[in-house]
């Protein structure tokens, strides 16, 4: 059965490349492509929705993850693909929690992106032999006794500000768009310093960017 696809991706050579690539795939067909998160609402509100989307993490106006959480809630029939450059165990959570079926890198073979493909439609999911192995060591207790994945796990506050830590705001700017009291902004930096085992504002934002919190 001809499974559809919907790519999102701002780098029109490689969406129109992958694009050329997956219709030479028995059993597969793009529908249709985006420019990014905004653009792939409008399709598939519009009468496309496909049965995969591949999703580029790093988009302009509305990323990947954003576009991921969004797919969840309004059509969680759609099995999702992350193109991403990102591979730590953070970024790997986040993207599990917003419904994410596997993720691809951009320099895989085309004869890796058709397994993807096949087993995302045949199994519901796919994950690399290297993106299992992070899965698996978040389990695995350190020396506090206290899983990788406890430490991975950040709340949507914690994310919030992260965002806006790696941004030109003050910490009381960041406390008047958060609705907190530089106080408790200020306990919550601190509690962010020791969870993620930095020391400073730049090591925050730095921590933000190598795990795709932030995306450029």
């Amino acid at each position: 059965m001809l499974k559809t696809i919907i790519l999102a991706d701002d780098h029109v050579l490689l969406r129109n490349a992958l694009a050329t690539i997956i219709n030479t795939f028995p059993g597969f067909n793009v529908i249709n492509m985006a420019a990014d998160g905004t653009e792939l609402i409008e399709v598939i509100e519009g009468g496309d929705i496909p049965d995969i989307a591949i999703l580029d993490l790093n988009m302009p106006k509305m990323d990947g993850f954003d576009t991921a959480k969004w797919l969840y809630k309004t059509h969680p029939g759609i099995k999702i693909l992350i193109l991403t450059m990102y591979d730590s165990e953070i970024a790997l959570i986040r993207l599990l929690q917003v419904g994410v079926r596997g993720f691809l890198k951009k320099d895989i073979h085309p004869d890796e992106l058709k397994n993807a493909l096949l087993s995302v439609a045949r199994d519901g999911f796919y994950y690399s032999h290297q993106i299992t192995g992070k899965l698996s060591t978040l389990f695995k207790k350190n020396n506090g006794n206290r899983t990788s994945i406890e430490k991975a796990i950040l709340s949507e506050l914690e994310i919030s500000f992260l965002k806006m830590a790696a941004t030109e705001l003050t910490y009381k700017e960041i406390a008047v768009s958060m609705k907190l009291t530089p106080r408790i902004i200020d306990n919550f930096r601190d509690a962010l310093f020791d969870k993620l085992n930095v020391k400073s504002r730049v090591g925050l934002a730095i921590y933000a960017v190598k795990n795709g919190v932030v995306t450029f």
